[in-house]
């Protein structure tokens, strides 16, 4: 059987970027990851440092990989990344073993 995974994505906003603003850029990302195959749910935080978490829940890991690959070329979610600072993006999928709620 065929674990979901799990894509983290920790980041900060490039200077200048409200909370506001990208929130704004994030909406077209949200029916970018919604209409992917695989996609099971997502999560978006910030902390009160301003480092923002993403969390995706994927089928299979094919389906992660695939969705990640997308994400960086398609045109309609390049406002979202153009908020993100590209040098503080860490990435992680790894397989779902417990989930609770």
């Amino acid at each position: 059987m065929t674990k979901h995974v799990i894509e983290i994505a920790v980041f900060k906003l490039e200077n200048g970027v409200s909370k506001e603003a990208f929130l704004e850029a994030a909406k077209p990302s949200a029916d970018f990851v919604k209409a992917r195959p695989g996609f099971i749910a997502r999560r978006l935080s910030c902390a009160e440092d301003g480092t923002w978490t993403e969390h995706i829940e994927w089928a299979s890991m094919e389906d992660a990989r695939s969705a990640a690959a997308a994400f960086g070329t398609t045109e309609a979610v390049k406002p979202f990344r153009d908020c993100i600072d590209g040098s503080s993006v860490r990435l992680t999928h790894s397989e779902l073993e417990m989930s609770l709620g």
